[in-house]
């Protein structure tokens, strides 16, 4: 199973990146949620972003936050050395994108929701 951490994380079912959560969980994939406000989704607290918490062994990391909202944080996200990253529709960065793929990062514009249930993830 693919370790993914979730990128703009929340606790409002409303939102995609909850949706994913449970999905991804769903489907057997461990989730690391990294947000802003703090909380638990599926058994998983948030990591405060701002913190810049750690996270091992990373495989995916899926982004359900802004291109604006991006720039700031492209160091700790690189850092995070993950093997791919999903840009969800309305997450697509051509500048982040080509600093990721510089680091042989592989860059899915995707879904993952669409993913999942697809068998591609």
């Amino acid at each position: 199973m693919k370790k993914t951490a979730i990128i703009g994380a929340s606790t409002n079912p409303g939102r995609y990146a909850y949706v994913a959560a449970g999905m991804l969980t769903e489907y057997g994939h461990p989730i690391v949620p990294i947000g802003i406000h703090p909380g638990e989704i599926y058994g998983e607290p948030i990591l405060d972003f701002r913190k810049k918490p750690p996270v091992e062994d990373l495989d995916t990391m899926t982004l359900y936050l802004s291109p604006k909202n991006q720039k700031e944080w492209y160091d700790y996200l690189l850092s995070l050395n993950p093997k791919r990253i999903i840009f969800n529709p309305g997450t697509e960065n051509q500048e982040f994108m080509d600093l990721a793929a510089s680091q042989n990062i592989e860059i899915i514009k995707g879904c993952t929701l669409v993913m999942l249930r697809t068998n591609q993830y």
